[in-house]
């Protein structure tokens, strides 16, 4: 137990990508004796209770329950400072009266930001996905401001920071790297990790439950699942929560994969396809699920088809399995070309996903021995970063009450 209870406050959006990541990090200061409220979305508040911290109810405009995100950057950019703008009074409501001791937040919640600085309180970032680099802002941020409908999405982020409570009324310095972050990914994923600020920004890895071989990304996070007897290898396929309705592809998996003498296949197909639409009988060694345990499934497996969410990257690393990166959008190119710079992986694009390339590059995975010795060491790397743990002292640190060292 901690030598001061505080009241920790944590302040995200209801992307599923960026509440899972720091779960784990509010249930280990909840169980420290530290008192912790959480602001999102009612959507996923069942979430936020399960760690035992406080709901704290914050409507979000975001479009996650229908997935129907533009494709134009500017048009999603724009959508997050609307979000923000509506939900910075909500915040003001719940927070203004009991204000917290220190404010966590997701990248995504700009208006935690503004409310912390209105207050004179500490503000530590949660990054789930990648950090600026010394350089950022000259190899994305200004090639961002050349685009259509830049020019009016600043203004109007500039007029509300003039009107917000911030002290940071430049947009540049508001919208870009925090003063203290922890990036809750493995470094081997940061672009040009040898040019962040580490005085700013400490990775800590994934972000899990060590007593627990629990799924990130199940409907329960306390699911199992129980790898075959008679299966000498394990295939999962997923493609996270956002982009699965893509039957096409799951068709080609099984036409790669069904009835590979001494493999078990896990197939993710999420919510928004049918299994009827995989065709005909599904050989016996497919085993078809909506959702399935990940974090449980990997440990147990050899191989991983993922779309290169950050979140499914990390914990491909953690558990020391090849890798079939097949994109499907946002920074998930990136992600998964960053895979096979790091020698654990193959990308292969939807459009060439084809039961011949599938089976070709997991034959080619499996059976190189350099792809094993490197998945081994990065694992290790990986898990040494700190976790959860290591996320929880560091924010102690922040409040001066930490009883060891966080390193």
């Amino acid at each position: 137990m901690p030598r001061h209870r505080s009241h920790i406050a944590m302040i995200g959006i209801p992307v599923v990508s960026h509440v899972l990541p720091s779960l784990e990090i509010i249930r280990e200061l909840v169980a420290r004796g530290h008192r912790v409220s959480y602001a999102n979305d009612p959507a996923v508040a069942d979430r936020i209770a399960a760690t035992g911290a406080e709901p704290v109810p914050c409507t979000s405009v975001l479009p996650v329950a229908d997935n129907d995100w533009p494709t134009d950057p500017i048009a999603a950019m724009d959508l997050f400072l609307d979000d923000a703008i509506q939900a910075l009074p909500q915040l003001h409501a719940a927070y203004d009266h009991d204000p917290a001791d220190l404010y966590l937040y997701d990248i995504g919640a700009y208006a935690a930001r503004a409310l912390a600085e209105s207050q004179g309180r500490p503000l530590m970032q949660l990054s789930p996905t990648f950090v600026a680099w010394d350089g950022y802002e000259e190899d994305v941020a200004a090639h961002l401001r050349k685009l259509p409908g830049a020019d009016a999405y600043r203004e109007k982020f500039a007029h509300w920071l003039v009107d917000c409570g911030a002290t940071t009324i430049d947009v540049d310095a508001f919208s870009g790297p925090p003063a203290q972050a922890l990036a809750l990914i493995p470094k081997a994923m940061q672009p040009n990790a040898d040019k962040v600020d580490t005085e700013a920004v400490t990775f800590v890895g994934p972000c899990f439950d060590a007593r627990a071989n629990a799924n990130a990304h199940a409907d329960s996070d306390s699911d199992g699942w129980t790898r075959p007897a008679d299966a000498e290898n394990v295939l999962l396929i997923s493609l996270g929560s956002a982009y699965t309705r893509q039957p096409e592809f799951y068709r080609q998996c099984v036409a790669a994969y069904g009835n590979l003498p001494g493999w078990h296949i896990v197939l993710q197909i999420g919510k928004y396809t049918d299994p009827q639409e995989l065709g005909g009988d599904i050989p016996s060694n497919v085993e078809v699920r909506s959702w399935v345990p990940q974090r449980a499934i990997l440990e147990q497996a050899d191989a991983f088809i993922t779309h290169a969410g950050m979140g499914g990257c990390g914990e491909g690393l953690l558990a020391g399995v090849a890798m079939i990166a097949v994109p499907q959008g946002a920074e998930q190119f990136m992600n998964a070309d960053r895979l096979v710079e790091l020698g654990i992986a193959r990308r292969i694009d939807t459009a060439d996903a084809t039961a011949e390339t599938l089976r070709t590059a997991l034959n080619e995975l499996v059976t190189d021995a350099e792809v094993a010795r490197r998945s081994a060491q990065l694992r290790a790397d990986a898990r040494a970063e700190g976790g959860t743990p290591r996320a929880a002292n560091l924010i102690e640190k922040m409040l001066g009450i930490a009883d060891g060292p966080a390193d």
